[in-house]
């Protein structure tokens, strides 16, 4: 029997998919609080280390986050090959993404000096601006270690096994909240280092995880079912179908989170007020964004095992129904943005104590507030169904039309509205709720098209996982 002829399995429901996307959700929580405590720290350590915060790790993130989402597609493979139940399949597809990830490490160090450039170029004063860089530097060197994290993770998500993945970032991110503290503020033995604290703390705990990972993924059970010594190798079919595929999800994502980083970047030009209130709504939005992304990989999994085990049917349901919990959800968060702006602002409160009149700061946070809470239906949509799409290979429609709405739209439209006209931060923030809406509207009308349906993202299957010995035969043919 080949992998292709696999037994036909009912629809799981909410059920199948909460089982999948709960950990997943406490997984991308855990990062929530990780982000929140960090810049939390440091709005009590000093509002300059606060405001540099996020511009610089928004921007760190920019520049690594294409290597992790190229290096993450593995999740992708392994999903389908499970679902067609070829198990050394998710081992050589998991070993192209760890391969892949030893590569970028060199590669994520040398644009380094772009991220320096942007900053200097955002206007920022000289003291933010030197903290920023600072900040920055120091975090380049987690690229390497999120990246590894992100391709072994993927044989644990691929298979559904997401309560592995919980648990090991909670002790990853959790060692890295403490860190953080001792590190920020010079507590015992720890020496006082600000917001290089909180970078260095970042750094360790990075590189922790992946270590787990891969003492799981190599541990002899592991090693005995999949054969994952056996296949640790270069597959120059496998790579190149992820590839392929994954490259456009990594465009994706870089160009998707870079123009958000313009935007960050140039509200920071509009003056403090602007700048502290745009960095504590941010910092509170990752309450529901993060989870968010949680259930986008959790509805990637299951539409990928649905199409492996040709269910295309069932693969729409999934999708639909993430999407649905999805905005349940969000919209519950957000209407916790409406009625206690001021408890979100006082959480800060010390960030912009002497340097900015409180009752203007929270103004602006409760307005900033209302739009998120407006965007979250459209985010969690545009999260969701562009995972969904992810899910089943539909990576190039993701990656042009994210692409062309990112910077089509939400880049040149603050270029024009806070570089060349210098208008307000509301109406900045007004143009970013557009940006946000057009994505979840156009990742609805697709998803509701179908087309995804027939895309074959493991081409001859059958023949290549079932007989690796005729890979590289069958690539010269390709």
């Amino acid at each position: 029997m080949t992998s292709l002829e696999t037994d036909a399995r009912p629809f799981g429901g909410w059920r199948e998919l909460m089982q999948i996307a709960w950990p997943l959700i406490v997984n991308s929580g855990t990062f929530a609080v990780l982000n929140f405590s960090d810049r939390l720290f440091l709005s009590n350590y000093g509002e300059a280390e606060f405001r540099a915060s996020l511009p610089a790790g928004i921007l760190f993130f920019t520049l690594v986050c294409g290597f992790m989402a190229l290096a993450g597609f593995v999740n992708t493979f392994v999903a389908q090959m499970w679902g067609a139940g070829d198990k050394e399949g998710c081992a050589r597809a998991t070993a192209q993404g760890f391969l892949f990830s030893l590569i970028s490490i060199p590669l994520i160090m040398l644009v380094a000096p772009v991220g320096i450039w942007m900053l200097r170029l955002s206007g920022h004063g000289p003291e933010i601006l030197a903290l920023e860089e600072e900040y920055f530097k120091i975090l380049m060197w987690c690229g390497g270690g999120m990246t590894m994290s992100s391709a072994l993770s993927s044989f644990f998500s691929g298979r559904g096994k997401t309560s592995v993945i919980m648990i090991c970032n909670i002790f990853a991110n959790g060692l890295n909240v403490l860190l953080n503290y001792l590190l920020i503020f010079g507590v015992g033995i720890f020496p006082e280092l600000g917001i290089a604290g909180a970078g260095w703390a970042t750094v360790i705990g990075s590189w922790l995880s992946p270590l787990i990972f891969a003492l799981l993924y190599f541990s002899k059970p592991v090693n005995a079912e999949f054969k994952t010594f056996k296949n640790l190798r270069f597959d120059p079919w496998l790579f190149k179908r992820m590839l392929r595929f994954g490259f456009p999800s990594g465009v994706h994502w870089f160009l998707d989170v870079a123009a958000f980083t313009v935007f960050v970047l140039l509200v920071g030009r509009l003056g403090p007020v602007a700048h502290i209130a745009s960095n504590i709504a941010l910092s509170i939005n990752l309450v529901a964004f993060m989870p968010m992304i949680g259930m986008g990989i959790a509805a990637s999994i299951l539409v990928g095992q649905y199409l492996g085990r040709n269910q295309p049917h069932y693969a729409e349901k999934v999708g639909w129904l993430a999407m649905k919990i999805g905005i349940g959800y969000v919209v519950v968060t957000g209407l916790t943005f409406v009625l206690f702006p001021a408890f979100f602002t006082n959480v800060f409160g010390n960030d912009g104590g002497s340097t900015v009149p409180y009752d203007e700061l929270l103004k602006t946070v409760r307005v900033l507030l209302v739009m998120l809470a407006i965007w979250g239906a459209a985010d969690a949509m545009a999260l969701v169904l562009s995972g969904a799409l992810k899910g089943a290979g539909d990576t190039h429609f993701v990656m042009y039309f994210q692409s062309a709405v990112a910077w089509g739209i939400l880049v040149v439209g603050q270029l024009i509205i806070v570089v060349w006209l210098e208008l307000n931060v509301f109406i900045s923030w007004a143009w970013t709720l557009v940006y946000i809406i057009i994505l979840g509207i156009g990742f609805f009308l697709r998803f509701r098209s179908g087309r995804w349906k027939n895309i074959d993202l493991l081409d001859k299957r059958a023949e290549v996982l079932l007989e690796p010995e005729n890979t590289e035969e069958l690539a010269t043919r390709l």
